[in-house]
């Protein structure tokens, strides 16, 4: 699952290394329009909806908490 959701990523946002930080969002990597389009991202590849409360940092920092978040929204 991790590299599906990290070819993903790197697909719609060439321009941000997601390998480079285990603090994407705590090290300003990605910003709220970034996190919006990563959320759109995903809903459409994955069939899945991301509830408000799971978006927090701890599912944004990494790719590992997105792919762990999507594999969790998935079943």
């Amino acid at each position: 699952m991790r590299d599906k959701v990290l070819e993903v990523l790197e697909g719609e946002f060439p321009e941000i290394d997601f390998l480079s930080s285990d603090e994407l969002v705590d090290d300003g990597i990605l910003d709220s329009l970034t996190l919006t389009g990563i959320i759109a991202a995903l809903t459409m590849e994955f069939g899945i909806t991301i509830p408000y409360e799971e978006i927090i940092e701890e599912n944004f920092n990494s790719v590992d908490g997105m792919a762990s978040m999507v594999e969790r929204l998935m079943d």
